[in-house]
C-alpha cells in the first residue's frame, strides 16, 4: 500500500529573505510551527524536512523532526522533494508543504492527500482559493489560475486571468495556494524536464509540467495562504499569531 509522505523544503539561503524559516513567531521558529501543523494532519505517514544547510538540520533535530540534506544547487522545493523521495516506492504520494507557511491548516493537507488516494489517476494536485482582495487580482506576486469543470488547471499566470471583456459580467478570480501533491513516479519525471518557454516567461515551474503534458488538478479551498517572503510579512505573521 502506498504511503503519504509530507516533505517540507526549507532552504536557508532564500533570495529575498535569507534564514527566514529560522525566524521566530512567538517562542517557535517558522519551521517548527509548520512542522507541528503537518504533524496534526491525520493522513501523513512520514514527515521529512529537506534542507540545504546544517543550521536547519540542527534546529529540526532540536524539536524532534527528521531532516535530510539536499543539494544546494536545487532551484525549487520540488527538486528537494524529488531528491529526498528517490528511494521511495513509485506510487507513494508526496506532499510538498512550504517551510514558510506557519498558518497552514492540517485539514487542507488531509483533503489533498485524500483526493490523491481516492482518485489514483490524478498525477499532480494543488489548491486554489477565490480572490476577495481586489488588489491581488493585478498583483504579479499573486499567481492566478483558471481551471476546467473537472478542476484541471488550464493555466497559471502572474497576469490577470481570465480577462473579462464585458465590464458588467460577474467576475470570479482564483489564486494558487502553493502546496502540491504528486505521485512519486510523476515527481521524479517532472524534475528532469528542461525549463520550458512558458516557465521562462512567467517564472512558474508548474507551467513546465503542463507544457510537457502533465495534468494538474486544482481543488478549491477557503484557506488563503500566508507565505513569509519578507521582513514585512514576518511582522504581519507575528501580529496575526498574537491576535
Amino acid at each position: 500500500m502506498s504511503k503519504i509522505i509530507a516533505i517540507i523544503p526549507a532552504r536557508y539561503n532564500s533570495t529575498r529573505f535569507p534564514g527566514k524559516v529560522l525566524k521566530k513567531i512567538g517562542d517557535n521558529t517558522i519551521l517548527e510551527l509548520v512542522y507541528h501543523k503537518v504533524r496534526q494532519a491525520k493522513t501523513i505517514d512520514e514527515i521529512i524536512i529537506a534542507t540545504d544547510d546544517q543550521k536547519i538540520i540542527e534546529v529540526a533535530s532540536s524539536f524532534g523532526a527528521h531532516a535530510e540534506m539536499t543539494f544546494s544547487t536545487h532551484k525549487s522545493g520540488t527538486d528537494r522533494c524529488a531528491q529526498v523521495s528517490r528511494e521511495f516506492w513509485e506510487d507513494d504520494i508526496i506532499i510538498n508543504i512550504q517551510g514558510d507557511e506557519p498558518f497552514i491548516k492540517p485539514e487542507i493537507i488531509d483533503s489533498l492527500a485524500l483526493k490523491m488516494k481516492d482518485d489514483n489517476w490524478i498525477e499532480i494536485a494543488t489548491l486554489c482559493t477565490k480572490i476577495d482582495i481586489h488588489s491581488e487580482i493585478s498583483d504579479p506576486n499573486t499567481v492566478k489560475i483558471v481551471k476546467d469543470i473537472y478542476s484541471k488547471a488550464l493555466y497559471f499566470s502572474r497576469s490577470t486571468i481570465p480577462y473579462y471583456r464585458e465590464k458588467e459580467t460577474e467576475k470570479l478570480f482564483f489564486k494558487h495556494i502553493g502546496i502540491y501533491a504528486y505521485r512519486n513516479k510523476i515527481l521524479q519525471s517532472i524534475t528532469v524536464l528542461k525549463e520550458s518557454p512558458l516557465e521562462k516567461a512567467e517564472k512558474l515551474e508548474q507551467l513546465r509540467w503542463m507544457e510537457n503534458g502533465y495534468k494538474i488538478h486544482a481543488f478549491e479551498t477557503e484557506y488563503d495562504g500566508f507565505g513569509i517572503d519578507t521582513e514585512e510579512d514576518l511582522e504581519k505573521a507575528r501580529k496575526k499569531y498574537i491576535s
